[in-house]
């Protein structure tokens, strides 16, 4: 802070400068004022100076005010802008605007000076004799006075004839409804307290006569340092503050590591109020630290601590540069939402290698880390991460396997601030925050008025009985006030409904000994009573739930789901559904709940397939309790047992896979026999997954068992047959029998050609995959042959652009490449490799196994090619035999499992770049 200098009143009463020291400031008195005509600047009060034109001037007036002001005070200094500055020093004026908020902020008492108020000589205190000028004073409308009413502890108001109008406490009202600023900000609250575009809209509408002040004006409201630039024009001005903050909030090295924040991410919050105790208790335990800062919000289900996590990030938001929601309900949704934030990382920083070189669709013990990673940077410190729904710690007294250690989903690094909220009282990984019930009853009413729609309801005794009644559960007024926005129900007859409610429940639901519980339970009951009169499906519908939901199953807003859409099931309305709703098992919702689970396992060539999956083992994980434990009856679920087991083998859970195609396998033998079309296809499910696991020889039998099996109900040339011989051949191929495999790929090929067509897809993916084997055997020229034809048959049937989004195209352009770079044809091999990677980046993102393969392999030429002295083909025939290697085992990993369904079948096949199997 630069020295200030400060104005005295000698005992003659002569005004000269003390001259500032580097000592101890002394008391003062500080003026604030809109400049006028013939101001007294400081050469007007140097020691040479013509004191007898100065005490002339119309400015000389406000000194002499203040003077007396002070000295009323009992202060011997006071400080006036105009003459204590001398702007024509262009390094003292820029010392003099970065100070002057802290000047105005340290003065012992401020005094606004208004020209343009009058109070009239009169000794009664009649406010209404000003008040319409004081509303009206240009003082309210200039850029500078902003930090002079706001920087000063005391504020005294004083009329145009130095009369006393009131202080900054006393007229807080009158000066909150003219300028906007919040009543806080007025009673000294830490600006840092309120948000940056808040700060910016008090200054939105005020003026000053040069451009760039409009600017400079603003350094103290947000503690930033900028050097003054007149001439550089207000817009240029404005964003060198811009920088500053964000300088200030979120570190030097801001826009390497800033990140957008993304809503759709965030559960929806209802309406939300109050809180600004715990709100300002999270900003002061989250902000100004130099090491790692976090929270515990803890409290009961439904008290809304998800909702004051979202607040805070929300009007928080500017100082941090990214802000991210993770789902701490279960590890599976943990990873998930580790996946969630590579994803928009990569969006704003796509060349960020260490999230850019994972597998996002598969690899998520890998994205955890790398995500970590980035996280741990020195230089990335100002995040905020909010653990929310964690509320099954993993304690010592916790015997619960899904139970969440999440000290391993931390960041290692000492910085960036972490919010965890949570119903569990075992949580003690940072400082914890209660959140109770609402204790204003104001704050209650609100929720029911903003829920209900209905206004004004501050002094109906009824809705203050309901809301009494409900004890300040924010989710328990949420849910009445929805009900009373789709009734005409009154306030009072609602509260007799929910009475009622009370007493049936104690009596029907004696395990809920929780009194929130029961007040919760009992406004769903009244709800779900309703929608049970008017809809009989949709209340099924909601015990249904309680089957495909898990017991902690967190509330997501369908903007965080993938494809059409997805729901959950808060944990306070599942307890109800478990306690209340589904007192007693029943084992038709139990069936339905395995059919649907079953039916909507997505097929590997679906978009999306991975993640629809991911979201569906959860509730497979609850399904198959009830199979296990024979809660079920699974006489006719054969073919859920098959499309379970593929589900397993796509999402790596083989041992699973195993069980569940072994049980449906079992199940058909038994119930349709063991050569019905049904039962083979879970042969050759087994089959595939036999392949993954390396089991080939098991693998190999039951390929025969389900093609013997195929010719005999279906006829040798069906397609059914087909895509076993195609599998078979690929299994063949693996195990090195290669005229076996030969002789399975012709039979396949013409098998196609006969059924399909010779350019069908289907028939063009054997011909890549009888390519891939005459490389393997050497047979180059024939292998050329089959992808040439393979390639041109995409490009006729797709087009020459759509080729470029079919996956079997890009897998035949990637082998061909490896085909032209080992036939040491560089150039050719480059285009095509780069064709490839064009289409992999479109359809499977730059993250992908497949774009990170091809990338190596355009490096890899680009070296040879820069070293061609340097064993050129020793090194292009050990990278090809490597990628033969590589893409056979990725083969093997690419299933070729059938999904079934009570009526009809439908395929399940990945796409792999090598061999393509049905």
């Amino acid at each position: 802070m630069a020295l200030i200098r400060l104005l005295q009143c000698k005992p003659g009463g002569e005004i000269v400068f003390r001259e500032p020291t580097h000592g101890d400031v002394p008391a003062y008195a500080i003026l604030s004022h809109t400049w006028g005509n013939e101001e007294v600047i400081f050469q007007d009060m140097e020691v040479n100076a013509d004191m007898s034109k100065t005490v002339n001037k119309a400015g000389w007036r406000k000194i002499q005010f203040c003077a007396k002001q002070a000295a009323a005070d009992g202060l011997r200094y006071f400080w006036i802008d105009t003459c204590c500055i001398d702007k024509k020093n262009a390094v003292e004026l820029g010392a003099a605007i970065n100070s002057m908020f802290r000047w105005y902020q340290n003065a012992a008492r401020c005094y606004v000076y208004f020209s343009d108020v009058s109070k009239p000589d009169t000794r009664a205190n009649d406010q209404t004799a000003w008040e319409k000028a004081f509303r009206k004073s240009r003082w309210f409308t200039r850029g500078w006075t902003l930090q002079e009413l706001i920087a000063p502890r005391l504020v005294d108001f004083f009329s145009l004839e130095g009369e006393r109008l009131g202080s900054k406490l006393s007229l807080e009202s009158n000066i909150h409804e003219i300028t906007g600023i919040a009543k806080n900000a007025l009673r000294g609250d830490a600006l840092s307290n309120f948000r940056i575009k808040e700060r910016m809209s008090w200054a939105e509408h005020r003026k000053t006569t040069i451009e760039e002040d409009a600017v400079y004006c603003l350094i103290g409201i947000f503690d930033v340092s900028v050097v003054p630039n007149y001439g550089e024009r207000k817009d240029q001005a404005f964003r060198r503050l811009e920088e500053e903050i964000h300088r200030l909030y979120k570190g030097v090295d801001f826009e390497e590591f800033a990140v957008g924040l993304n809503l759709a991410s965030f559960p929806e919050a209802a309406q939300f109020v109050a809180r600004q105790k715990e709100l300002s208790n999270m900003h002061k335990l989250l902000q100004g630290h130099s090491s790692r800062s976090c929270i515990i919000l803890h409290g009961l289900g439904g008290i809304g601590k998800t909702q004051l996590a979202i607040t805070y990030a929300r009007r928080h938001k500017e100082k941090y540069t990214a802000i991210f929601w993770l789902n701490a309900n279960d590890e599976d949704s943990l990873k998930l939402s580790f996946r969630d934030i590579a994803q928009q990382v990569l969006r704003h920083h796509p060349s960020t290698s260490i999230l850019s070189s994972v597998d996002h669709d598969k690899g998520l013990d890998q994205v955890v880390s790398a995500v970590k990673t980035w996280l741990n940077s020195p230089r990335n410190t100002r995040w905020l991460i909010i653990y929310d729904n964690f509320d099954n710690p993993k304690t010592l007294g916790n015997p619960d396997s899904s139970a969440v250690d999440i000290r391993q989903f931390f960041p290692r690094s000492d910085h960036g601030s972490i919010v965890i909220t949570t119903r569990s009282s075992q949580v003690r990984q940072g400082e914890r925050i209660h959140v109770q019930k609402l204790p204003d009853i104001k704050e209650s009413l609100e929720i029911l008025s903003n829920m209900s729609g209905r206004k004004s309801i501050e002094k109906n005794p009824d809705a203050i009985a309901l809301v009494k009644e409900l004890d300040g559960l924010p989710l328990a007024l949420s849910t009445a006030g929805a009900y009373l926005e789709h009734v005409t129900t009154s306030f009072s007859d609602y509260l007799r409904l929910y009475k009622a409610s009370w007493l049936k429940l104690q009596t029907t639901s004696p395990l809920l000994n929780s009194y929130e519980n029961r007040t919760l339970h009992t406004t769903w009951q009244i709800t779900f009573d309703r929608i049970q009169q008017q809809n009989g499906a949709s209340a099924k519908l909601l015990k249904l739930w309680h089957i495909l939901f898990r017991a902690v199953d967190p509330d997501r807003s369908p903007q965080q789901q993938v494809g059409s859409g997805g729901y959950g099931l808060h944990s306070c309305v599942y307890s109800w559904v478990v306690f209340v709703l589904n007192k007693e098992w029943d084992e038709r919702f139990a069936r339905l709940a395995l059919s649907c689970v079953a039916s909507e396992v997505p097929s590997t060539n679906e978009k999306h397939w991975w993640l629809l999956q991911q979201r569906l083992l959860q509730h497979v994980t609850r399904q198959a309790l009830c199979i296990v434990d024979v809660k079920v009856n699974v006489d006719g679920l054969q073919w859920v047992f098959n499309n379970l087991g593929s589900l397993y083998a796509d999402q790596g859970k083989l041992a699973e896979a195993e069980a569940m195609y072994i049980r449906a396998l079992q199940s058909k033998e038994e119930a349709l026999g063991p050569k019905h079309i049904s039962t083979l296809l879970t042969v050759h499910n087994l089959g595939t997954l036999y392949k993954t696991q390396g089991k080939l020889a098991e693998a190999e039998a039951m390929y025969i068992r389900a093609l013997q099996g195929y010719e005999e109900a279906l006829g040798p040339k069906h397609t059914s047959i087909l895509r076993t011989v195609n599998n078979l051949s690929n299994l063949y191929a693996d195990q090195g029998k290669l005229a076996e495999a030969e002789a399975m790929y012709i039979r396949a090929l013409q098998g196609y050609e006969e059924a399909l067509g010779p350019k069908h897809t289907s028939t063009l993916l054997t011909v890549n995959n009888l390519g891939s084997l005459y490389a393997d055997q050497g047979k180059l020229g024939e292998a050329e042959a089959m992808y040439t034809r393979a390639l041109q048959g995409y490009e006729g049937a797709l087009g020459p652009q759509s080729v470029l989004s079919y996956l079997p195209a890009l897998n035949t352009m990637f082998v061909f490449g490896d085909l032209f770079s080992q036939t040491g044809r560089k150039d050719i091999a480059k285009r095509m490799y780069a064709r490839a990677l064009s289409g992999y980046t479109t359809v499977q993102g730059p993250s992908s196994k497949w774009c990170k393969q091809l990338e190596y392999r355009l490096e890899a030429l680009q070296v040879v090619s820069a070293k061609l002295e340097v064993g050129q083909n020793e090194i292009t025939e050990l990278r090809v035999a490597e990628s033969r290697s590589s893409r056979r085992n990725s083969a093997n990993r690419e299933s070729g499992r059938i999904l079934d369904k009570p009526l009809g079948q439908r395929l399940l096949s990945h796409d792999s770049p090598i061999k393509l199997h049905y």
